[in-house]
Order: C-alpha cells, then structure tokens, then sequence
C-alpha cells in the first residue's frame, strides 16, 4: 500500500442483528413534576408531547446481546431507585450488567422518579410510575428479542448548533445561561441501522445539549427538543429515532428557559435537520468515500470514489470502574438540619437535592464510577452516569480520529457534575453542586482512553 495516499475517512459498519421498539411513557396526570427551584407549580397542567422509552437490542454473530434503553426522563435522585429498576430488568431479562445501558434524555420537564418525593404534592404517583417503567423496559425488551432483523449498523459525523457553551462570566459572576463568546462542541453522531437489503429501519442521535428549553414556567410534560427531532425524522424518514444525550454538562440551546412550546419545537427541528442533512450525502452502509487517484486538469485533481467495504462481525462489552474522590461534604444530619430550617422555596429546592446525593454517598471517600464501553467494530459507545463535561468526548475523539466515539451522559445511575479541573475554585454551578473532588474528570478522561487504546 502506498504511505502517500491521504487517510481515509473513519467509516464503521457493522453486522448483527437488531430491533428497536418504542414505548410511550407518558406519566399519568398529577404526578409530582417540580424540576426547578424557580418553579411555582408542583404538578403539570397537561402534555406538550408524550414521552417515550426506545430500546435497541442488538445481537452479534456470536450470540452476545446489547440492550440500549433510552427514556425521556430528567435525572435519578436516589440511586437506590435506578439500582432496583435496573437490576429486576437485568434478572427477568436474563441479562448480565454489562449488557444493559439505561440511559436518561435529561429533558428538565419530565416527571420525578425519585421515591423520596413519595411525600410531595403528587408523590404518591411516583412509585407506581416507577413500576411501570421496569414492566415496560421488560416488555420491550422481550419483544424487541423476538423480532430481530439481520443487518448493519453504520456511522456518520455530522454537526449541530443548537448546543451553545451555558456557563456565562458576568464580571466574575457565573450564571448558568448562553455564552457568546465561546465556541461549542457541535459534533453530531448519526447511527443508521439499516437491515439485509440496505434499507434504513431505524437511527441514532447522540448529541449533548441540555434539554433545558422548557424551564421554571412552564407547567407541561415534555421531552423537550428531542419530541420534536423525533416527530420531524419520522415524518421525512419513516423511521424512529433513539437518542443518547451526550457529554453536555456545560452546553445548552441558546434560546431556553422559556414556556412557549414553539421554541421547544424550533429547537428539536433544528436538530432534526441537521440529522436529516448528515445522511444526505453519507456513504452507504457498505461503502466507504476513499482515494482514488490523482487526475492532471488545469489543476491537479484527488479523484475520490466510493469503495465497497467488509461490515464487521465484531462486538464486545466492558464494564470497569474508576475511583475518584469525594468532596469533604456535610453529614447527612447537618443538612437535614438546613432543610427543615429553611423557608426560602428556591434554597429549600436544593438542598432537598444535596440531601438525596449526601444519603446516597453514605460514608464513602472515593466514588467508584461505573463505566461501559460497547465495540461495535471500529465505533465504540462510552456510557457513564454523570454530567461530564464536553471537553470529555471532544479529547477522546480526538484521540480516535479513525473511530466512531458516541459518549453518552446519565447512564444506569446518576450522582453530579463532572468540571474539568481548571474551574474548581469559581464560583460555577456544576463546581459547587458536584460531590467530586478536583480532577475526577481527568481521571476519568485517561482511563477511558486506556481501555480503548487496549481495546484497538
């Protein structure tokens, strides 16, 4: 081969079988609903859109199986609830742990799924709902396992500027709003699985944008923009659409915190489009766009064409864990103290949220965070459960220029923030809300590029 030629563009395309089903989760009317301190409402009046639950299972040449779970839902409270959810899935599923990624949209207009709101106004909806979702996450999974399809999955690079940098300086004063002065990561991740005869069947979007359109105001149900994505690709492609929320811990829409549904729909549209317009002009699931030759004209011209290549059969699955430290934190019993005494709403709000991440640290020093990383040929999808930081996924990509990275936020489980270590020490939201010590994220950052360096 010559060492001359230009580098190929990274192009993965890998065979198994595969079903994605989708469930509608709607949660029932009077349900608690209370997302944001700023909030005067405590259950929704009504339904902007339904909420769903996508699962895409996929079963290698092998036998091994995968189970995504995508559900427009915000955020785990008590871990306790997501860890008994989880569990009874991977038992009645007959499943192993690192099988099954679980994965929340984070849209901030859902329903709580936190027992310990079992008192609020509408509390006593919340367990359940909770039930319903593990019977749903159930059914579909057996039925998504009785219907699979022969075929691929391949992936495309696309971009995307709904994502805006959200951690706004004002004179040394940080709010948590859009940045113009600073660039975003716009990197879109489109998955098309297509099944024997290349026709497209279904798609997935990983993108990290908060889903904080809808805010304080608004009193609907909702997935947010990504309703809207969804509705928008099913109406041009005929296909659904599952989406993994990416890396966004300081990126969200420009336009948010509003209560007018058509900014939410403008929103989702945009990222639909931007979707719609990556697949345009993308190869063919068994194609790759490769050099070809050079051509003398009036200039001298690289002649590109599409080259047939081999899918891949391979796929495997990695759970590991990593061990960062704890902030010295407050006892439960001290912050308990600040609950009950505080009559301030707002104040009130978040330490009732400090106090479910204090309980369920319980006396640990160090949290061992749980990571998965699926190989699907030459992509990999990276899950974790935490709101790590765009400057995560954009570092590992670009590590694997020549691989397909989907990183994916608040997987099976949730408990902060994770900043880069330069922004400890101001006075930033996702810094003082977090329970992490300095340089979790850089932790975290190298041992999953050490895994996947082993991995290739």
């Amino acid at each position: 081969m010559n060492s001359n030629l230009p580098p190929a563009e990274p192009h993965a395309a890998a065979r198994l079988k595969f079903q994605l089903i989708e469930a509608d989760i709607t949660p029932p009317k009077g349900i608690h609903v209370r997302n944001w301190g700023a909030s005067k409402s405590d259950v929704a009046s009504g339904v902007h859109k339904p909420l769903y639950m996508s699962c895409l299972l996929t079963e290698s040449a092998d036998g091994e199986l995968g189970v995504i779970i995508a559900a427009d839902l915000g955020w785990w409270k008590n871990n306790t609830d997501e860890l008994t959810l989880r569990t009874t899935i991977l038992h009645e599923c007959g499943l192993s742990e690192k099988q099954l990624l679980f994965c929340l949209s984070h849209t901030h207009a859902g329903p709580s799924i936190c027992s310990n709101d079992k008192e609020q106004v509408g509390g006593d909806l919340i367990i359940p709902y909770l039930e319903f979702l593990k019977d749903t996450a159930i059914q579909s999974i057996k039925k998504a396992r009785q219907n699979l399809t022969d075929g691929f999955l391949s992936w495309e690079y696309g971009c995307c500027d709904l994502a805006a940098k959200r951690d706004l300086d004002l004179d040394g004063q940080f709010l948590i709003g859009y940045d113009p002065s600073s660039k975003a990561d716009n990197t879109l991740l489109v998955g098309k699985l297509n099944d024997g005869n290349g026709q497209l069947k279904a798609l997935i979007c990983n993108y990290a944008c908060h889903p904080t359109t809808f805010a304080h105001e608004n009193t609907l149900i909702s997935p947010d923009y990504v309703g809207a994505m969804r509705e928008t690709i099913k109406s041009q492609l005929n296909v659904p659409c599952l989406f993994l929320q990416g890396a966004s811990g300081d990126l969200a829409p420009k336009k948010q915190y509003v209560k007018e549904p058509g900014v939410v729909d403008a929103n989702g549209r945009k990222l639909a489009y931007a979707v719609l317009s990556t697949l345009e002009n993308a190869s063919p699931y068994d194609r790759q766009w490769t050099f070809d030759t050079a051509l003398q004209s009036g200039a001298p011209l690289a002649i590109f064409e599409e080259n047939k290549i081999v899918a891949s059969s391979f796929f495997r699955q990695l759970k590991f864990e990593v061990k960062i430290p704890y902030k010295q934190l407050a006892s439960v019993e001290e912050i308990e103290d600040d609950f009950n005494a505080c009559r301030d709403r707002v104040m009130k709000d978040r330490l009732w949220r400090k106090l479910n991440t204090r309980k369920s640290i319980g006396d640990r020093t160090h949290a061992s965070l749980p990571i998965w990383i699926w190989q699907y040929g030459d992509a990999f999808i990276i899950a974790q459960s935490n709101e790590v930081y765009s400057v995560c996924q954009e570092y590992i990509r670009l590590h694997f220029k020549d691989r397909f990275i989907a990183f994916v936020n608040i997987a099976n489980g949730y408990q902060g923030y994770l900043p880069p270590a330069d922004l400890y020490g101001k006075d930033i939201y996702a810094v003082w809300q977090t329970p992490f010590e300095k340089g979790g994220l850089e932790l975290l950052m190298a041992a999953i590029i050490s895994k996947i360096q082993k991995l290739i």
